[in-house]
């Protein structure tokens, strides 16, 4: 059944002739003195410095700011916590607006959240590191990877501190957040925080005594987090595992902006594919343009005259799309076909990702619990990271082909979309010997002379061929070393690494993701978020990680590059 019309100006279209839009980045050029430089001093000294550009906090202006809408500056404090003297100059200093949101959070997604009228930043009491360019806040996802790069770059106490800004988010936001915005209070990202936990505390107690009592709040607020992803609506149906689930509806906000044309291009290519567009579009036109011609879908309050539009071709997404395209953006891979196109689908999914990542969790909190002296606990999450690895085996796994694979429990079957999350079961420690050995037989599918490929479906989105993404390189890289595939692990870690420094030399900076075809940072994104950022956070962290988990030979070659 369709589902229901989206009320809103701006998710209605018009068919209109052929649409083509590319994207790429110009590189800014080295200075003579830069380019006189060799080896790794020029790379580690600006990663080095770009940890305090790209950190913010409460008492800066620039931390306010949000590049993604443009709205009046606004800071939210949670309802039930007194007004920080720490803000409290933001008005006159920075033309900030403070509020406190209408209601306490106790969960993503409460219905209350409808009634903040106006978006803006969250309160997090400690700094923290963002991604670069549009992504002023601090994310989910991404801080892991940072705060890897921060402890090898020893920022220990800035990565503490983001560690305790998601404890803040989950006692005062209902959850670890997609990030510190109003408009991501419906949803999380990948789970990570246990990861997180980890890194900090072993690294911390390398040089002064454990710190047991952090540790424990660290575990509670952990296990309190876990919850919301086995609990319903974040169950795949009758699987036992998990999905991915935005509890918002209609249109993301923060894509009506730098990805208007998003909706367009998706209506389009639904109108031109009927056999795909199930439940995701409204239109009257779906059987009648034909596969064979290609469209554009313009906004439906455009001037026809001017646009050729024909109001005959009005069309809509439906709002099955937008909880698909809402629940892929919580699993951090917006935009990609992996969860059918344009992630539509992302709801009706089991995947490897998270459904990995709640297992790494399971079984970080049996580690922290044995830690803390709690055995029963422990032996409580080890029984339920083992019941989901037989859940992962018998869904997601594929013996055949020898990969894992999402599994579509709407439809009742396990996707063939090759992705390189398929790596994540190495890395989270669940796959078999047989099984990793089976994967990494398929390690060729993916490398290129770059790094290592996303996917195999040139989709024209950032999250598909040709891209390549740092956190992805370091989750498959440190899945081969874990099952003793050292040496793929070296050879694939050199590729990626000469790929950032080869474009650090020519560019002057680190880009969010790479073409790992071509070797280069240009992108030709044709729907979606188009840029490649420079800073980048989550580069800057695996780069410096993947680098210190070389062997001494192989680090060295990379430093006469």
């Amino acid at each position: 059944m369709i589902a229901p019309k989206v009320a809103n100006a701006r998710c209605r279209w018009m068919l209109v002739g052929i649409f083509v839009l590319t994207s790429v980045v110009q590189p800014r050029a080295m200075s003579a003195s830069e380019t006189a430089e060799s080896g790794l001093a020029p790379i580690l000294n600006y990663i080095r410095s770009t940890w305090d550009v790209l950190s913010r906090s409460m008492t800066r202006c620039e931390s306010v700011v949000d590049p993604k809408l443009r709205e009046t500056s606004l800071l939210y404090l949670p309802a039930d916590v007194p007004r920080p003297d720490a803000v409290k100059k933001l008005p006159e200093a920075c033309k900030v607006r403070l509020e406190s949101l209408p209601v306490v959070i106790h969960h993503p997604g409460q219905p209350e959240v409808e009634r903040i009228q106006t978006n803006g930043l969250l309160y997090l009491p400690n700094r923290y590191v963002v991604p670069g360019g549009r992504f002023n806040e601090m994310y989910g996802w991404d801080s892991y990877f940072i705060i890897l790069g921060l402890i090898d770059d020893g920022r220990l106490d800035l990565a503490k501190g983001m560690v305790e800004n998601f404890f803040y988010e989950i006692e005062h936001y209902g959850t670890v957040l997609n990030a510190n915005r109003t408009y991501y209070l419906t949803r999380s990202q990948p789970p990570f925080l246990t990861s997180m936990v980890l890194a900090v505390y072993n690294a911390e107690k390398i040089a002064q005594p454990a710190d047991r009592a952090w540790l424990e709040r660290a575990y509670s607020l952990a296990a309190q987090d876990y919850q919301m992803w086995v609990e319903e609506p974040h169950l795949a149906g009758a699987t036992g595992l998990s999905r991915y689930y935005d509890f918002g509806n209609g249109p993301a906000p923060e894509s009506l902006q730098d990805e208007a044309s998003l909706g367009r291009k998706v209506a389009g290519y639904f109108l031109v594919r009927p056999e795909f567009a199930g439940s995701y579009i409204i239109s009257d036109k779906v059987d009648s343009v034909g596969a064979h011609y290609a469209v554009e879908v313009c906004e439906a309050s455009a001037d026809p005259s001017a646009r050729s539009c024909d109001a005959a071709g009005d069309v809509t997404l439906s709002a099955d799309y937008y909880k698909g395209d809402r629940s892929m953006r919580e699993s951090g891979f917006d935009v990609s076909f992996r969860f059918e196109p344009y992630g539509a689908a992302t709801h009706h999914f089991a995947p490897v990702c998270l459904n990995s990542l709640l297992y790494k969790t399971e079984t970080d909190l049996a580690e922290i619990s044995r830690e803390l002296g709690k055995s029963g606990d422990a032996a409580a999450w080890k029984r339920r990271a083992e019941r989901r690895k037989a859940l992962i085996d018998q869904y997601l796994w594929d013996a055949q082909r020898g990969l894992f694979f999402d599994y579509n429990f709407a439809q009742g079957h396990r996707s063939t979309y090759e992705f390189l999350t398929t790596f994540y079961p190495l890395w989270a420690g669940l796959a078999s010997p047989a099984q990793a050995a089976a994967v990494v037989e398929n390690l060729k599918r993916f490398e290129q002379s770059g790094g290592l490929v996303t996917s195999r479906e040139n989709s024209g989105v950032q999250w598909d061929y040709p891209y390549g993404w740092a956190p992805l390189h370091l989750l498959a890289i440190e899945g081969l070393r874990r099952y003793g595939y050292d040496s793929d692990a070296d050879r694939v870690s050199l590729e990626f690494l000469s790929t950032v420094l080869k474009n650090f030399q020519r560019e002057g900076t680190i880009r969010e993701k790479y073409n790992v075809v071509t070797g280069s940072s240009e992108t030709n994104v044709t729907a979606g978020y188009r840029a490649n950022v420079a800073g980048f956070g989550w580069t800057n962290g695996v780069f410096l990680r993947l680098l210190h988990e070389l062997p001494k030979p192989a680090s060295q070659s990379l430093a006469q590059h």
